[in-house]
């Protein structure tokens, strides 16, 4: 006789009639539907508070990407230019740098490049002025409170904000300079809502965080996996109701839990142990676990050398992949929202201003630009004011 230790043991002790064999059969027949019903894979849903928690809370690949990527891009400074000429000192880069009391301008940059990667959406609130000439506040909406209103055209017309029982609708007006100002990543069916990297990396990202789960399980259970005992008597008797009982008192305090694991297991009378479960070799764990983080990260465009996953030969270096994580990555999404928010801000500030960003302030980048510095300071063909132009710098 083979018990599974999951099996309910109710007419155990009872001696074998014809009234006992349908309830021997009745629980085979639940242990196969049990085993049935988990055939299919079990994903995550793909909403903004999934994967937010099961991602960014729980997955330390995913988050560690997040981290890299909007850290790197808030510690760009910005740079103003009006009809082409810098600007030092203009109102929108005090806004930009102080955007509202609780936030500063990098916090502020962080989480909205957070809320991209997440979501593909990212929501701006502008707060005008009295006299409607300056903005005077700038505040992050998170994307799962905004809905997109779309009109009989199928434009956005509108973006209703709910926070709890509170709600307000805020018209789209681009022409008006204020409002809310909706980023978003590319979605292919999609024409409102922008698409975020973690949701293709999804089955990647559910099966890192199971394999962490299933890790622990096991240890916990003292590094075994999944069994059953065989009992096989010579006489061909059943074990009691109370033997039953005592022996799996017995197996719960002497042998599951981490501090009791390698502990020998002792066998009487006709009990056998059958391993019923794969072992973390069969399943390839490792290389299994390994393999979703690198897709996790490339779905971030995070080399995975950058973030400690072993096995990446595609760079030379360190250095290659963190420039190319600079290049690839982290200034497309700066470009993105400088392009952006210099639309957005035009009606308020004037069509000549251009928001733009300093790109050498980035560490990844700084080996490009000796190299750069050298060549155009080793060109004697060149004059001072060349040289200027040629390294970004205006006329003295």
């Amino acid at each position: 006789m083979i018990w599974p230790l999951t099996m309910p043991f109710r007419n155990r002790g009872k001696p074998k009639s014809a009234a006992v064999a349908p309830a021997r059969k009745s629980h085979s027949t639940g242990l196969i539907a049990a085993f049935g019903g988990l055939s299919g894979a079990q994903w995550s849903g793909r909403s903004y508070g999934t994967l937010a928690r099961e991602g960014y809370m729980r997955n330390p690949v995913a988050h560690r990407a997040v981290r890299m990527i909007s850290e790197a891009a808030a510690s760009v400074p910005w740079v103003l230019f009006d009809d082409g000429r810098e600007l030092d000192d203009h109102p929108l880069l005090s806004l930009l740098a102080r955007p509202n009391p609780q936030r500063s301008g990098t916090e502020l940059m962080e989480a909205l490049y957070g809320h991209l990667l997440l979501s593909g959406n990212a929501f701006l609130e502008a707060v005008p002025s009295s006299d409607g000439t300056a903005l005077q506040a700038l505040h992050l909406l998170r994307p799962d409170r905004v809905r997109v209103i779309a009109g009989d055209d199928g434009w956005p017309v509108a973006h209703d904000y709910q926070a709890g029982s509170a709600r307000r609708r805020t018209p789209v007006d681009p022409a008006a300079g204020r409002g809310l100002l909706h980023l978003r990543l590319f979605h292919p069916l999609d024409d409102h809502h922008g698409f975020a990297p973690l949701e293709a990396a999804q089955m990647a990202l559910d099966l890192h965080n199971a394999a962490g789960t299933w890790n622990k399980a096991l240890l916990d259970n003292s590094a075994r996996p999944s069994g059953a005992l065989v009992y096989q008597p010579k006489d061909g008797g059943n074990l009691t109701e109370d033997q039953y009982a005592r022996l799996k008192a017995e197996l719960e305090e002497g042998y599951q839990g981490a501090h009791r694991a390698g502990r020998p297991m002792l066998l009487e009378g006709g009990l056998d142990w059958k391993a019923m479960g794969l072992t973390p070799r069969d399943m390839d764990f490792i290389a299994a676990r390994e393999g979703a983080a690198r897709d996790i990260a490339l779905a971030f465009g995070v080399p995975p050398m950058l973030i400690g996953i072993p096995g990446d030969l595609t760079y030379a270096n360190y250095q290659e992949a963190n420039r190319a994580f600079c290049r690839l990555t982290v200034l497309p999404l700066i470009a993105r929202t400088a392009a952006a928010l210099t639309g957005w801000i035009k009606p308020v500030y004037g069509e000549t201003l251009k928001l733009d960003f300093d790109a050498d302030r980035l560490p990844g980048l700084a080996g490009e630009r000796e190299a750069l510095w050298a060549r155009i300071g080793a060109a004697d063909f060149l004059s001072d004011a060349e040289k200027r132009e040629a390294v970004g710098y205006g006329e003295l």
